[in-house]
């Protein structure tokens, strides 16, 4: 395969991964990072590295339109930020003490959690009405947006922000040791463990994501882990994608958002998993 035709195939299925990681809040890393390892036999710690660039890609290209309709939950989002960011950068300085085979796993594992979290959690779709956490309260961390698939506003409380805390700062480290924006944990804790309905959840992982992978860039080009002939395509394509898919997410069925989560996390926990083991 010629250079232009890597480049040309590559920007394309990253268009289809930024659209689809804009829609479930995983950024475009979760397909990304299978894609360029199984397919295009690239090195994981090169594929990480420019995955990391199509987090921020998609962070950025979602953003926007979230923000705009209110989607994104952005106290929420920043009050989380601080322990993802700190994780991120404990990540990022761990990542080269880790095999490539057990960084597979470790991906692997995780999503295969995630999707089973989820899956028991589906039916649970009633948000809450009063909260009595006291950090949720302080930093009025709840939210409200007009879900435009049920044609009325959805007012929300947040809870369980301290169990959100600690699971954000994992999902950061996650982040950085596998460049896929960690919202494989990001969305089922604000949706499961802080009860924030599952496209509030999607957006504001989406916000986040960005700023915890940029967080970690830094380390990764110093290391000259990320390679531009691979990164400027994927970058660019996922840009494309993400501004796509922001402008979907309110106009389907959050049951529908659910399960596309969890196709996504099932099938390429099985293909990573493999990987890893061979």
């Amino acid at each position: 395969m010629s250079i232009l035709d890597f480049v040309l195939s590559l920007a394309i299925i990253s268009i289809g991964a930024g659209l689809l990681g804009s829609l479930v809040g995983l950024g475009g890393g979760i397909i990304i990072v299978p894609v360029l390892t199984l397919i295009y036999h690239v090195d994981i710690r090169l594929a990480i590295g420019a995955s990391i660039l199509s987090v921020i890609a998609t962070s950025s290209g979602a953003a926007v339109t979230y923000v705009r309709e209110k989607l994104t939950n952005l106290r929420a989002g920043m009050f989380l930020e601080i322990a993802t960011t700190i994780g991120a950068i404990t990540g990022a300085y761990i990542t080269t003490l880790i095999s490539g085979n057990a960084l597979y796993i470790l991906f692997a594992i995780v999503l295969a959690y995630s999707a089973s979290a989820m899956f028991r959690n589906r039916h649970q779709d009633k948000v809450l009405t009063t909260s009595t956490d006291r950090l949720a309260n302080f930093f009025q961390l709840h939210g409200a947006y007009y879900d435009q698939n049920e044609h009325r506003q959805i007012v929300y409380k947040v809870t369980g922000t301290k169990l959100g805390l600690a699971l954000m700062y994992i999902a950061g480290m996650i982040s950085a040791l596998l460049g896929v924006g960690s919202g494989a944990l990001k969305v089922p804790a604000m949706d499961m463990a802080m009860h924030m309905p599952i496209k509030a959840s999607a957006a504001t992982s989406d916000f986040m994501i960005g700023v915890t992978a940029a967080a970690s860039a830094g380390a990764y080009f110093a290391r000259g882990q990320i390679n531009p002939v691979i990164a400027a395509p994927i970058a660019i394509g996922v840009l494309i994608g993400a501004i796509i898919g922001s402008r979907l997410l309110n106009r389907v069925s959050s049951r529908y958002v659910k399960l596309l989560f969890l196709l996504v996390l099932i099938v390429v926990a099985i293909e990573m998993l493999q990987r890893g083991l061979s």
